[in-house]
């Protein structure tokens, strides 16, 4: 068994993601992962560009110190300020862990390079269908890094075999989403109805997440309607950021975009949940973290059959909808309302999954001093 001592973790990354705000809003992966990792004693060391003009220089997070840089009106200005800073940071570091983007694999691995660290790379989404990655020159060097890295940490099942595709079948991961049980936990129902103003001795559906027209949200918007005609009771309550109208209509409550703490209390006035998604370059290799956070709050939920959802739901199809069909949604959201079964499977926590990486960078940084006494190349873990 590989014994684990302190570890000294570098993570690449952007500043914002996931439509959230890695130091301003304290969200997500990239932000948890390493903060549990801290935690436990090791030392976590956090490099983010920002697209977005913020404020830069040095913040602490608890145990994790991040450093910020700004990418300017240039661009690249500020990416070879992040890339000469990355270089310095990882003299110290045991593992680069490079997140978020396929730009940030790329620099990873050539800093690994020149600096003799291993690489990790992070791929929480399929990062071809992103901006970068997109780009003719850029391919190439996204998907040599996902060849060439030390090893991947891979968030869905469907995006490991699209990884595989690519030639790299050793060293990968899967590490999926997770949540923090300081938030997400059944809160009480009527409670959060009263704090939301919402409507009580009624039945509640929605969500509390991206509300884009690349998700298929509009799908639950007519599924809502139809079911708003047939049941006089049925509400309908969303929150998060959109870039699609939402219907008028006096049993839809439009909650805007609220802070992450506060989307657990929306979450429990549900009576069901519901996660939208299109078979896309994005559906089809993306984890569902909204439903890890619904499973939390024991909420019954239904989901879009894709292929980065199935794999949760493989005990219970019925719960499942077909991508843009707002009458199957409608008939499965029914159904859900009638089984309110919440059976789910036992929910990762972040802390959960900061003990995966750990082994793995352990064993790839022991494989790394064995490799440099040796004068071998670093072998994948």
């Amino acid at each position: 068994m590989t014994r684990t001592h302190r570890l000294r973790i570098l993570v690449l990354t952007k500043r914002q993601y996931t439509h959230k705000d890695l130091i301003d809003d304290r969200f997500g992966r990239i932000r948890e992962i390493p903060l549990n990792f801290a935690r436990k004693g090791h030392s976590a060391n956090g490099l983010c560009l920002s697209y977005r003009s913020r404020k830069s220089g040095v913040f602490q997070d608890e145990g994790v110190r991040w450093e910020s840089i700004n990418a300017g009106p240039l661009f690249f200005g500020g990416l070879l300020r992040f890339v000469l800073r990355a270089m310095r940071l990882a003299r110290e570091a045991d593992v680069i862990w490079a997140c978020s983007d396929s730009i940030f694999g790329i620099i990873a691995l050539g800093v690994g390079k020149v600096r003799g660290v291993p690489v990790v790379f992070d791929l929480y989404d399929n990062f071809e269908s992103f901006f970068w990655a997109r780009l003719p020159l850029f391919q190439p060097l996204y998907r040599q890094a996902v060849r060439k890295c030390e090893a991947l940490t891979v968030v869905s099942r469907p995006l490991i075999g699209l990884v595989r595709s690519y030639g790299r079948t050793e060293g990968v991961h899967l590490i999926e989403n997770a949540v923090d049980r300081e938030l997400f936990w059944p809160h009480d129902k009527e409670c959060c109805r009263s704090k939301f103003k919402l409507p009580h001795r009624t039945r509640i559906i929605g969500t509390a997440g991206a509300l884009f027209k690349n998700r298929g949200i509009e799908t639950l918007y007519k599924s809502f309607i139809m079911l708003a005609e047939k049941y006089p009771d049925i509400h309908l309550a969303i929150a998060g950021p959109r870039d699609v109208c939402i219907p008028v209509h006096d049993r839809i409550h439009d909650m805007g975009d609220l802070e992450y703490h506060q989307v657990p209390l929306l979450l429990s006035t549900l009576d069901v949940g519901i996660i939208c998604n299109r078979a896309s370059a994005f559906g089809t290799y993306c984890f569902p973290q909204k439903a890890r956070e619904m499973m939390a709050c024991n909420v019954p939920l239904v989901a879009a059959d894709v292929a980065g959802t199935q794999s949760l739901f493989s005990d219970h199809p019925e719960w499942l909808f077909t991508p843009e069909d707002p009458g199957h949604l409608a008939q499965v959201i029914e159904n859900r309302l009638r089984d309110r079964s919440t059976e789910y499977a036992s929910v990762p926590t972040w802390s959960d999954l900061s003990d995966k990486l750990t082994v793995i960078f352990q064993a790839l940084k022991d494989r790394s001093q064995r490799a440099v006494a040796e004068g071998a190349k670093i072998p994948r873990s």
